[in-house]
């Protein structure tokens, strides 16, 4: 398994809440099982006092994305590396029970954790996950949402850092809000141009009188 794949963990927890719409999804130890997806070893764990920790974690995350979307670059690097240090990780080759055409596990790194509880484990996977794909891919790659009110968290994998929104869904959505906005502003434009042209063509009218 890829280290950056461990990025999603944190991508997922973030996104578990939606501020400016008063939403929030973490509520239960069951919307921690579903963060974890596959991961049921940690997720097991967790129990009703999990969810406040989780939560906390969340928003730990999110001053991240925060401050990678502003582009303060060293303050987001700065809380990352303090959940770094919080939750800390053990590397260790894996082989799992892949196997390739000659037999041999296919060894790839695998975060290895030990943590007391369900938040610690997932804490330690997500800071670890997005420390790789910052490092990897820069802290550009880190953004939130333009599309208002979302501004959910997304990782950056385009060729040319050109993402703007977390999904096509919300592309879209802020397009057409843009393209309707264009047609009001025209509108308006062609409105006040005709007003314009009606008064000049009375002052015109009554100047020949």
């Amino acid at each position: 398994m890829e280290l950056a794949y461990y990025s999603d963990y944190a991508v997922r927890l973030v996104n578990s809440e939606e501020p400016a719409r008063g939403k929030d999804a973490l509520t239960s130890v069951e919307a921690i099982h579903d963060l974890f997806g596959g991961n049921e070893g940690v997720a097991r764990r967790a129990t009703d006092a999990d969810v406040t920790r989780f939560r906390g974690v969340r928003a730990r995350l999110r001053a991240v994305f925060e401050a990678a979307d502003a582009g303060s670059e060293t303050l987001a690097v700065d809380l990352l590396n303090s959940l770094l240090l919080e939750f800390p990780v053990s590397p260790q080759i894996s082989g799992h029970d892949y196997r390739d055409d000659e037999g041999r596990p296919l060894w790839h790194m695998h975060l290895a954790d030990h943590p007391s509880n369900a938040t610690a484990g997932y804490a330690a996977i997500a800071a670890m996950g997005l420390a790789f794909h910052l490092t990897e891919y820069g802290v550009d790659r880190l953004g939130l949402c333009e599309a208002a009110p979302c501004r959910n968290a997304y990782l950056d994998t385009s060729t040319n850092r050109s993402r703007r929104y977390c999904s096509d869904r919300c592309a879209t959505r802020a397009n057409v809000a843009a393209y309707r906005a264009r047609k009001r502003l025209e509108a308006d434009r062609s409105e006040k141009t005709g007003l314009a042209a009606d008064s000049a063509q009375r002052t015109a009218a009554n100047g020949e009188r």
